[in-house]
């Protein structure tokens, strides 16, 4: 199943990277303390780095390169540096301009991605939200973390987003819990057109929209939002940050949670009914 800590692959990555420099220093022959003099820093810090208990700067890297004579190394190992630090970003780091900047930081993706599998516990996915819909998440999301008000502007930009879905040579898998259907954002007209609009979403040609209802017995449970580009990359979004995971191994588990998680759902008229019930019950 998808892990349960969303930094759990970046973890491993920076663990990785801290063996890579502890054989440097065990192919150079030199003790921790050798290389924290050569470095210029404590022992102690030199310890951090190889427990991987400490991120190592760019600088830090080629330090520790140069003092094990490896500084051929030096520049794989800033690259593969700087990937780690761009699978786990925090919210408020991606977000401190506001929301509008974020929105379109991901189209190239979007835009180059063929087949989407998205699988939605919260909310309605993104590329099927209304305005009156995206505006309510959006201004929660603003209005949570404190951030600038540019929600007219993050809207628009979401929209123009969202004109991909009705390209032709893109297939978007969608799968939503019956209870994103219930949850309400926005007032009891903001919520009908929202529903609305996922009716009229399962005639798309390029769409393929599931509901796993309630109260279907389940092998799989209800698990953070996710997308998958491709079936090489997992954007996760748990409260506090932003996950990209790229790990074969680790998008493997996405992808099987996926068909797990597709087994439970609801397709065409089943799945009509299912929004129809929830815009009868506003």
């Amino acid at each position: 199943m998808p892990p349960t800590s969303p930094s759990a692959s970046v973890q491993a990555a920076r663990e990785q990277l801290a063996g890579r420099l502890r054989e440097l220093r065990l192919d150079a022959d030199l003790t921790k303390r050798q290389v924290a003099a050569l470095c210029g820093w404590s022992e102690a810090k030199s310890g951090r780095i190889e427990n991987a208990r400490t991120a190592p700067s760019d600088s830090d890297i080629r330090l520790w390169c140069r003092a094990c004579q490896a500084e051929d190394q030096a520049l794989a190992l800033v690259a593969a540096n700087r990937q780690n630090d761009s699978m786990y970003v925090q919210w408020r780091r991606l977000q401190r301009t506001g929301l509008k900047q974020l929105q379109g930081a991901n189209l190239p993706l979007f835009e180059r991605t063929k087949n989407f599998k998205v699988y939605c516990s919260n909310v309605v996915p993104g590329f099927l939200q209304t305005p009156g819909y995206a505006a309510a998440l959006l201004r929660a999301i603003a209005t949570f973390r404190g951030l600038p008000d540019d929600v007219a502007d993050a809207v628009a930009a979401r929209m123009d987003r969202s004109r991909i879905i009705r390209e032709n040579g893109r297939a978007f898998a969608i799968l939503v819990e019956e209870t994103v259907l219930r949850y309400r954002l926005g007032d009891a007209g903001v919520m009908a057109g929202q529903l609305g609009y996922l009716l009229s979403a399962m005639d798309l040609p390029a769409v393929s929209l599931g509901v796993i209802p309630a109260t279907v017995e389940r092998t799989i449970w209800a698990v953070e939002s996710f997308t998958v580009f491709d079936d090489a990359r997992v954007d996760h979004e748990p409260l506090s940050a932003a996950v990209k995971i790229t790990a074969p191994d680790e998008v493997s588990v996405y992808l099987a949670a996926f068909t797990r998680l597709r087994q439970h759902a609801v397709y065409g008229a089943d799945a009509r009914a299912l929004v129809v019930k929830a815009i009868d019950a506003l």
